[in-house]
């Protein structure tokens, strides 16, 4: 068997920011996302998207709690959200229609059924998403690139500035939780943040990942906004 034959094709589609193209490894049963060209992510192992979601979450006392996740992906941080009780409301600002269509139709396999009156999926950039709701969510979850060093699209690149990451902390009530996710440690990022005026506190956690006998350390940059605890 050829790799061509044991590619299974679930979904592709072009569009104003590139092909979208999701597949399945037959042999493994592995689900595999490209974005115009670049991999960006597979489920052989989503401990850290998930990761994503609860290390977040933790730091949110309350409940009632309002997440935005910025990049559906193959739905694993979404997934985590949703599983939390505390939680009211997710949206997910996702820039590929296509994606957004797949969960719907069921093909992500961490987000097998993309319904419920909590979770919302918008087709926009979070950028937009982030500048047009000040103060309005208790964490916002950013995983639109594989890290702020390899990014999928050039255009993120201002996310992960100081001017962006300013604009993503305005995005949360008071106390609320900024979370990054990276392939790479992201010290850059960290640093950044710990010169905005508007951040109270940040960590910046490391998880050891095993992929073919080869570690990786991926990164996930916590951050909370100054103020009192919503």
């Amino acid at each position: 068997m050829t790799e061509d034959d044991e590619l299974q094709e679930l979904g592709r589609a072009a569009g104003a920011h590139g092909e979208v193209l999701l597949r399945r490894r037959r042999s493994t049963g592995v689900t595999e996302l490209i974005v115009d060209g670049v991999f960006a992510m597979d489920d052989v192992d989503t401990s850290t998207e998930r990761a994503l979601a609860t290390e977040a979450l933790r730091r949110c006392p309350g409940a009632e709690l309002r997440v935005l996740v910025g990049g559906l992906g193959l739905g694993a941080t979404a997934a985590a959200v949703l599983a939390e009780p505390r939680v009211a409301a997710v949206q997910v600002a996702e820039l590929q229609p296509a994606l957004v269509a797949w969960a719907g139709a069921g093909l992500l396999p961490g987000l097998p059924r993309a319904t419920g009156q909590r979770l919302t999926l918008s087709v926009t950039d979070v950028a937009d998403a982030l500048t047009g709701s000040p103060a309005r969510w208790d964490a916002v979850l950013l995983d639109v690139d594989n890290g702020p060093g390899f990014l999928v699209h050039q255009a993120n690149a201002g996310l992960y500035s100081a001017a962006g990451l300013g604009t993503a902390l305005a995005a949360l009530r008071p106390g609320g939780v900024l979370a990054i996710w990276s392939s790479d440690p992201a010290p850059e990022v960290t640093d950044r943040l710990r010169s905005l005026s508007d951040c109270d506190e940040v960590e910046h956690l490391l998880f050891p990942v095993e992929r073919d006998g080869r570690r990786f350390d991926y990164a996930i940059v916590v951050a909370r906004r100054a103020g009192a605890t919503s």
